[in-house]
């Protein structure tokens, strides 16, 4: 502007009117030489601008033009904290558009040289601030610089974030970590600026660190196998066996997100920055408050913990546990899985066995609570008694049953029945089946009776020997072929045996099982329990007797020849043949 012009005295009512001024200027004069004191600026390039104004739709901004552009205050969201006077950068989109306004755009300055100062950033390590527009998978949509930038959820913060929603639309300092050249990727976290916050404060906090110190923290993560606590900066774990003296199946149980506890230090690694901390030992041992009166013998509740096949973990008093082996739950001496007596979160009653209050350890019975079956065994199941059992299990000698629980005998194959040859005892019973027994003998030290079931009948054989008598006849039936003969059943459900050269068909023909044949009885053992048969025998028999009188027929028609007759000889005709030799060998 001229020196001689005064734009204070300037009468602007003369020059609307075309009237120069008293400077002698025309308006023409006038209209250039104000126009000279305004900044010149070009549609598309960056200049720097001056707000002059802010509210909720639009921001005011001075480029020193005849007049102010307007931006739109969305593109300032990455910037909370523009205020009047701040100087920002714009683009000019039109210098003047169909209002004659000047039209500018904050967003596209930024773009126009964003690329080039988040590398910048990158390389200096530069704090940048950006704005998060978005959630999408895996983390966030953050503007940086007027590039789009991805924000892992992992970099979001030290602890994991659990509802991402609540960072859309804040504005928040960055760290740029990552840049892909050729795809124009950009990376940044937010979690790098707070761990060198961390490690400066973990620098201070743990060189005064000391075993056995009680903090305040906070909870910031809970996993299955502990929690981790903030401790001002530095992390610390509390190991799930730590959170309390009683088991723990989850820490949620115990503890909860961002509840602020009181923690013990256990031990810490300065070097790795590692600290174990504790929660239970705040608390005395539940066993030394344990009742000083239980003692052995004593009945105690609890509630099953925990199971396993060997026996069961019962809580009796919060942290003081019982084991309950699985030989104490039954007096029958077949060991099966504690599941099928107890089951986990079951309220039982047991006696305590033993206790070992300096090991901290105690074992309980249930089978304690009932009495011993065999302490009256000899009254309850005398010798000669009858009973009903149930089939266990097989041998190939017997079968094993359960009269009652804790009360098991052994019925030996021979025992079984007086008459059927039994290979299996499968073949006479099933395992579950009830069967009808007779004490036989008690083996009370080893808790075993010997029981038999052919004993409830009288011995058959006593009135089988007179029915089955040597060289009677009788129908049999063919129930099984061997090597060596042949298994016949026979009437009142005896069983007798006939080898393979007694089986030989009138016919010649071959035997079967399930043929029916006539057997005569060979050979009767009473002791053994034996009876031998003949097939044979039942048809060879009566051929034998038909011809005896014809050989004797035939003896008496043969003509009867003379015996030879032959000379004794006498003591005279011995001498006489001496002397014969006497007179040779003289010669």
């Amino acid at each position: 502007m001229a020196e001689n012009f005064d734009l204070q005295n300037f009468d602007w009512e003369a020059y609307e009117n075309g009237v120069a001024d008293n400077s002698g200027k025309t308006k023409e004069e006038l209209t250039a030489l104000y126009d000279n004191t305004l900044s010149a600026v070009k549609a598309g390039e960056v200049v720097k601008g001056i707000v002059k104004g802010i509210n909720k739709r639009e921001v005011i901004v001075s480029v020193g033009f005849k007049s102010d552009g307007i931006v739109p205050a969305a593109e300032f969201r990455y910037n909370e904290d523009l205020k009047i006077g701040d100087e920002v950068e714009v683009y000019v989109v039109n210098p003047e558009d169909k209002k004659g306004q000047l039209e500018l755009s904050h967003k596209q300055a930024r773009a126009a040289q964003s690329w080039e100062r988040v590398n910048e950033a990158l390389a200096n390590e530069e704090v940048v601030k950006g704005y998060i527009k978005c959630k999408t998978k895996g983390g966030m949509i953050v503007d940086v610089l007027g590039t789009e930038a991805f924000l892992p959820g992992s970099q979001i913060d030290v602890k994991p974030i659990r509802d991402y929603d609540v960072f859309v639309g804040k504005t928040m300092e960055f760290k740029i970590v990552k840049i892909n050249q050729e795809f124009r990727n950009v990376v940044v976290s937010h979690k790098a600026l707070i761990e060198a916050e961390l490690e400066a404060q973990k620098k201070e906090i743990v060189p005064k660190l000391e075993k056995g110190q009680v903090l305040e923290g906070t909870v910031k993560n809970i996993t299955n196998y502990g929690v981790f606590i903030d401790l001002c900066g530095v992390d610390g774990l509390i190991h799930i066996t730590d959170l309390s003296w009683g088991r723990v199946n989850d820490p949620k149980t115990i503890v909860a997100l961002d509840q602020k506890i009181n923690v013990v230090i256990l031990d810490f690694d300065e070097e790795k920055k590692r600290i174990a901390l504790g929660l239970k030992q705040l608390t005395p041992h539940p066993w030394d408050t344990l009742d000083a009166n239980l003692t052995v013998g004593d009945k105690i509740k609890g509630t099953v913990a925990v199971m396993a096949d060997y026996g069961a973990f019962v809580e009796v008093a919060p942290g003081v546990e019982g084991l309950i082996h699985v030989s104490e739950m039954s007096w029958s001496q077949h060991l099966r899985s504690a599941n099928d007596f107890l089951k986990v979160g079951q309220e039982v009653e047991a006696v305590i066995l033993t206790l070992d209050r300096a090991e901290r350890k105690m074992s309980l019975g249930l089978k304690q609570l009932k009495a011993d079956p065999w302490e009256n065994v000899e009254t309850k199941y005398a010798v000669g008694s009858k009973h009903t059992a149930r089939v266990r299990n097989f041998t190939n000698f017997g079968v094993f049953v359960e009269i009652e629980e804790g009360v098991d005998g052994l019925i030996h194959i021979s025992d079984l029945s007086w008459t059927k040859k039994i290979k299996h005892p499968n073949e006479f019973t099933q395992i579950g089946a009830e069967i009808e027994v007779v004490v036989l003998e008690i083996d009370k030290a080893n808790r075993r009776l010997s029981l038999g079931h052919k004993q409830l009948e009288d011995n058959p054989w006593d009135a089988l020997e007179a029915q089955y008598a040597v060289d009677s006849v009788h129908e049999g039936k063919i129930a099984e072929l061997t090597e060596k003969g042949a298994v016949v059943a026979l009437e009142a459900g005896v069983e007798g045996f006939c080898t393979t050269r007694h089986l030989m068909k009138a016919d010649k023909g071959q035997v079967a099982a399930g043929d029916v044949l006539d057997f005569k009885v060979i050979e009767f053992n009473k002791d053994a329990k034996r009876i031998l048969l003949s097939h044979l025998r039942t048809w060879e028999a009566p051929k034998e007797v038909e011809e005896k009188p014809a050989k004797k027929a035939k003896k008496a028609a043969e003509p009867q020849v003379a015996a030879p007759q032959i000379e004794k000889t006498t003591f005279g005709d011995i001498e006489a043949l001496a002397a014969l030799k006497a007179q040779l060998e003289n010669k």
